[in-house]
């Protein structure tokens, strides 16, 4: 396992597009990420696609690896951002240069498609990656919600600190706008985790977005859940039918007889047909009687604000404090 160095200020970020061109579809949304996270104190380093447009994805399969490429082999920056997520970036998983990672490991983060990346990264490096905001889709958002998604980032990248307890923001939301005419805030729901189960549980977090998990799948580049993980599922803009399938998928793999517990995140504008369930109801009939405890709600996902979670990190999970906590050690780059 091989963590990271932290943030600090002055740091560059590299930003890339492995699937959706945002910098293109979402220019007004993009400038205000850049300007928010460089008011911040961070430099900003352009991947070779910003920009740039190939139908529906940024550019072809090599086009997009060499820009991750570049950015993993350039010393000078210190975290690759994606800007949004998309449906491929799965087809670049065997032309990332992962013996460069090895040797400069830096911090990659995003969320959604990319989890295909974070996955690959990890299960190859064994290099700690980062389920959390993504440029575009994230930090072009308006106060108040943008400012508590970089208080997460913020606080678990740059600080060290022996261990990291988890917050519920006060509120959040998954109110749908068009990004290019958006001119103030969301409207927000009040927060809510529920912890259904009893018991403290310890685990190595593993997962991200479920849909996306399936496209790696018994592939060297997704990592074996093990005994006692903590499973990471979120999902977005999907139908009750397509969120059961998912998880029967996960069922029929066994998955839900290793894993000690789950981390069910909000499904963004999740369209339950009509029949008034919910993610967490289809999840209880589909492990069928399964012990298994399940905090819902949690804010590691599509909507906002988000949270950053670590991917291969030892959580603790209890139930009957309420409470979640990251209980590896950050240190700093002098300890390191």
């Amino acid at each position: 396992m091989i963590f990271p160095k932290l943030l600090k200020a002055g740091d560059k970020i590299g930003f890339f597009s492995p699937s959706s061109p945002a910098t293109v579809f979402a220019p007004k949304r993009f400038a205000r990420a850049k300007t928010f996270l460089e008011s911040k104190g961070f430099e900003l380093v352009d991947g070779s696609l910003t920009g740039k447009s190939d139908s529906y994805r940024s550019g072809s399969i090599q086009a997009r690896a060499e820009e991750l490429n570049q950015l993993i082999r350039d010393p000078s920056v210190r975290c690759i951002m994606s800007t949004i997520g998309g449906s491929n970036s799965n087809a670049l998983l065997p032309y990332i240069d992962y013996q460069a990672f090895k040797r400069d490991p830096k911090i990659i983060i995003g969320y959604s498609d990319v989890t295909a990346l974070l996955l690959g990264i990890y299960q190859q490096t064994g290099i700690i990656t980062f389920y959390g905001p993504a440029l575009v889709a994230s930090f072009g958002e308006f106060p108040p919600l943008v400012d508590e998604t970089y208080r997460s980032f913020i606080d678990l990248l740059s600080k060290p600190q022996q261990s990291y307890s988890y917050s519920m923001p006060a509120v959040w939301t998954d109110v749908k706008h068009d990004w290019e005419t958006q001119s103030e805030a969301k409207p927000v729901y009040d927060n809510q985790w529920q912890f259904i189960g009893s018991g403290c549980y310890t685990g190595r977090i593993i997962g991200g977005n479920l849909n996306t998990i399936a496209g790696i799948w018994g592939s060297p580049y997704m990592p074996e859940i093990e005994q006692g993980d903590i499973l990471l599922i979120e999902d977005s803009l999907k139908g009750i039918e397509s969120v059961e399938r998912s998880f029967a998928h996960l069922f029929a793999c066994g998955v839900f007889d290793r894993i000690s517990a789950i981390i069910l995140g909000k499904h963004e504008l999740f369209d339950d047909k009509g029949t008034g369930r919910s993610p967490l109801d289809v999840l209880v009939e589909v492990i069928n009687g399964k012990e298994v405890p399940i905090l819902y709600g949690f804010d590691s996902c599509h909507t906002h604000p988000m949270l950053v979670t670590p991917i291969g990190v030892q959580a603790e999970l209890d139930f009957d404090k309420e409470t979640l906590k990251l209980t590896h050690q950050w240190l700093d780059d002098e300890k390191k």
